[in-house]
């Protein structure tokens, strides 16, 4: 089903001709010649974007964005406003409006600007139909994702939960490795059974040993009764030995029987003790380097890696974001007793462009900020933090890599490379430049221009 945009304009041949570009286009475009009338619209269709003139006579562009915004505030509008109001779209722009254009209209901007505004839409169409389902499925140990990394990690719980095999799983922090152990252990054979969790990087070696193993009652100062360790707990289910990167030499000793022998012996005690547990490990280090380095025991570490699965960090699957970040709103609205019903598409574009250094547990994070901080029924871009500079030491400029070897160069010169680099990578369109690199696009001329007298 096609689009529909609303066209608000006062000067009849622009919206004519908008109307016509925008139909061919493949949009269902409609016109209004004001604000009250484009208000009285909005009120009784439902419209997938709104592009709003911001002088008109009546009732102006900003009390009409305001009175959408009041009404609707998910649907995109775009404002357009000539050179000289240039403050006028940057006050609409805290108002809520999704961007802005200047006259006369860059058609290729308008066209990608609008394509970007009917994306965010359709996504939160589609949160909005998968939250109930999201709801139902995140009950369990489930993992959220549809990107194809998802997919593929899916797939492959699928292959191994099945089996006895001891997994391995990778990757880096705030992943959600320990999902991807619930979700193995619960489609396994073990489910019934017990899934014991130990946090190996928050426990000493001796208080790791007894932790793991147990100990008879005396084994050291203040054992004064014998205790079952956590393999004795796990017994006929599944452990999961979370940051097994960590573990000292001589645990990793005693670790290496426990698989080969499924046995294990206290703290204290003279006899070995049969267990029949399912070993599921993670790490975010690379243990094949620390092998190398010797840190890790060689012999463990194939012994431990029959089979490795690997969990994608979230800048991998940004298709994911938007799902990850309405459950999570869904959770802490309810967990904060707030009615709230999505993000804004200022604020879903904001949490799509952000690298996610900490992953999923940093957007975790940052929606439950947002949740308490937020006055309305939508998340804005003014609730969520700034994002982080991730994992790179240089900083991201407008959404392209700055250039590596900035140190001891001139300001200036730093800037026209900048400004260039940004240029070539949006193929020499101007005013796509200037909105990635955050200024506007007379701003950009004079800068060219002061590069080319150069």
């Amino acid at each position: 089903m096609r689009a529909k945009i609303l066209v608000v304009d006062d000067d009849a041949g622009h919206l004519s001709m908008l109307r016509t570009v925008l139909s061919g286009w493949g949009y269902a475009p409609e016109g209004a010649t004001d604000g009250a009338q484009a208000v009285e619209l909005v009120h009784r269709k439902a419209y997938d974007a709104v592009l709003l003139d911001v002088r008109m006579a009546g009732m102006g562009g900003m009390e009409a964005l305001s009175r959408i915004r009041e009404f609707n505030p998910a649907v995109p509008v775009l404002i357009m406003t000539a050179y000289s109001s240039v403050e006028t779209a940057v006050s609409a722009l805290k108002t809520g409006a999704y961007d802005y254009l200047t006259k006369p209209l860059d058609l290729d901007v308008l066209r990608l600007t609008l394509e970007r505004a009917l994306d965010h839409m359709r996504l939160a169409v589609e949160n909005e139909s998968l939250r109930q389902k999201l709801g139902q499925e995140t009950a369990g140990p489930e993992i959220i994702g549809k990107s194809r990394p998802m997919r593929e990690l899916f797939t492959m719980i699928g292959m191994v939960a099945p089996t006895e095999a001891t997994v391995l799983i990778t990757g880096e922090s705030g992943t959600g490795k320990e999902l991807v152990a619930k979700a193995i252990h619960a489609r396994s054979a073990r489910a019934s059974g017990p899934l014991v969790a130990v946090n190996c990087a928050a426990l000493s070696e001796t208080l790791l040993e007894s932790e793991l193993f147990g100990h008879e009652k005396g084994a050291f100062t203040g054992a004064e009764r014998r205790r079952e360790g956590r393999f004795m707990a796990a017994n006929k289910g599944s452990i999961f030995l979370d940051e097994i990167g960590e573990i000292a030499q001589p645990i990793q000793a005693k670790l290496l029987r426990v698989i080969q022998e499924r046995e294990i012996q206290r703290v204290g005690g003279d006899r070995p003790v049969g267990v029949d547990v399912r070993i599921l490990a993670a790490t975010n280090r690379d243990l094949k380097k620390e092998v190398e380095a010797g840190r890790f025991r060689e012999d463990l570490y194939y012994r431990l890696n029959v089979v490795s699965v690997l969990v994608p960090p979230l800048r991998d699957r940004p298709d994911d974001i938007p799902l990850l970040a309405q459950f999570f709103l869904g959770r802490f609205a309810e967990k904060n007793r707030k009615r709230m019903k999505g993000f804004t598409p200022a604020a879903m574009d904001h949490l799509v462009r952000c690298p996610w250094p900490g992953n999923v547990r940093e957007l975790e994070n940052a929606v439950e900020r947002a949740v308490i901080l937020s006055v309305g029924e939508y998340v804005s871009e003014r609730e969520l933090p700034a994002c982080e500079a991730g994992v790179s030491d240089v900083p991201a400029v407008g959404g392209f890599a700055a250039p590596a070897a900035l140190a001891g160069r001139a300001l200036d010169d730093v800037e026209r490379e900048v400004i260039l680099a940004t240029l070539d990578e949006c193929g020499g369109n101007k005013s796509e430049a200037a909105r990635v690199l955050g200024i506007t696009r007379a701003t950009l001329h004079k800068k060219l221009k002061k590069y080319d007298e150069a």
